[in-house]
């Protein structure tokens, strides 16, 4: 049996937010087959147009997506769970920093996502990554009023 992600399940999304997180998982399954190089031009793609994600907002993805699927809640799923909570979060108009990384003591790679430098959601066990790839949010610009 495959542990699950230390956060509290099941957790209570509404009818609208399931279905887009469903549809946020779906798109992240092929997406984590890709290599890094397609992911991460895939990925600087999608978060044109959307401002920066807050804490609360890049939870609340992240809770949605180990909710609607038992697969993104399991330890080994972070590629895919990362994967998706970045694109529930660009659904809502908003875009985390997407973040893979690796350690060495013992070599382990891990998947997440990150509002600033930390991570959201992470069990301590999961922190002391070097991030490899990044993904942040593109810059606002202009006069947004």
């Amino acid at each position: 049996m495959t542990d699950l992600v230390g956060v509290p399940q099941p957790a209570f999304v509404p009818p609208p937010r399931r279905l887009l997180a469903l549809l946020a998982v779906a798109a992240a399954r092929p997406l984590a087959g890709a290599g890094p190089r397609r992911i991460r031009a895939v990925l600087h793609l999608l978060r044109r147009g959307a401002v920066p994600a807050t804490r609360q907002q890049a939870a609340a993805a992240r809770q949605a997506v180990i909710t609607v699927s038992p697969r993104c809640a399991a330890d080994r799923s972070c590629l895919q769970r990362s994967l998706a909570t970045a694109l529930l979060c660009r659904a809502w108009g908003t875009w985390p920093t997407w973040c893979t990384g690796v350690r060495t003591e013992p070599f382990r790679a891990h998947a997440w996502v990150a509002v600033g430098s930390e991570p959201v959601g992470e069990p301590a066990h999961e922190r002391g990554y070097t991030p490899v790839i990044t993904v942040p949010p593109l810059p606002l610009t202009g006069n947004r009023s």
